[in-house]
C-alpha cells in the first residue's frame, strides 16, 4: 500500500546515495551513534533492534539497515523488502510509545540485494520508550550502544518532551527564601 509507495519513490531518488553506501568504501563504514546494521529483522526476540529506534528518536535519529552483516557490513538482502518493511512498521507500532517517525528506503546492493534501511528521526514527544509486557525502557545512544537511560538522562527527557530546559523550572523556593551577599 502506502509504505510501498514511498519506499518505491524514495528509491528512485536514491541512486547517488547507493553509490557511496554499498560502494568499495562501504566495507569502511562503522556502526555509530547515527548507523546500526543488522543481518535479518529479528521478529521473535525484536527487542535487539527495537530498543535502537527507542534510543536514535531519544538522540538525534539514526539509521539502522536490514540486510548487512554487521562484522564486516557485506550487503546480504533482506528476502522480501515489502514483507519486512510490513513487519517492521508493525513492530514499531506495538513496542514503541509513543509513535516514533520514521521513514523506510530501499538501498540495493552491488550484486543487486535489496536491503531496507530504516531512518528514524529525532523525536519531538521524548522520551521514547521500548514496551514489553508491563515494562517500559527509554532508550539512548551511547556511542554505538542503545542503552537503558539513566536517572539523569530519563529526566532530561521529560523535560526535552515538554520543551523546557532545568533552568526554566518552576523554583521550590520563594524570593523571600533566598539571600544574597557580595
Amino acid at each position: 500500500g502506502e509504505a510501498w509507495g514511498r519506499i518505491t519513490d524514495r528509491l528512485a531518488r536514491m541512486e547517488s546515495e547507493v553509490a557511496w553506501l554499498f560502494g568499495e568504501d562501504f566495507s569502511e563504514e562503522i556502526e555509530s551513534g547515527e548507523l546500526d546494521f543488522k543481518r535479518s529483522l529479528e521478529t521473535t526476540k525484536p527487542k535487539s533492534w527495537l530498543k535502537t529506534v527507542s534510543a536514535f528518536a531519544n538522540s538525534q535519529g539514526g539509521r539502522i539497515i536490514f540486510g548487512v552483516t554487521d562484522d564486516t557490513h557485506e550487503p546480504v538482502g533482506v528476502d522480501d523488502v515489502q514483507k519486512t518493511a510490513s513487519k517492521v512498521a508493525e513492530l514499531i507500532a506495538d513496542h514503541i510509545e509513543p509513535d516514533a517517525q520514521y521513514e523506510f528506503n530501499v538501498l540495493r546492493g552491488p550484486q543487486g540485494q535489496l536491503c531496507l534501511e530504516v531512518e528514524v528521526y529525532r523525536g519531538t514527544e521524548t522520551p521514547y520508550y521500548y514496551k514489553h509486557e508491563q515494562s517500559l525502557t527509554a532508550y539512548v545512544r551511547h556511542g554505538d550502544r542503545s542503552e537503558a537511560a539513566t536517572f539523569i538522562e530519563l529526566s532530561n527527557l521529560v523535560l526535552r518532551g515538554r520543551h523546557q530546559t532545568f533552568d526554566e523550572l518552576p523554583s521550590l523556593y520563594g524570593l523571600q527564601d533566598l539571600s544574597f551577599t557580595l
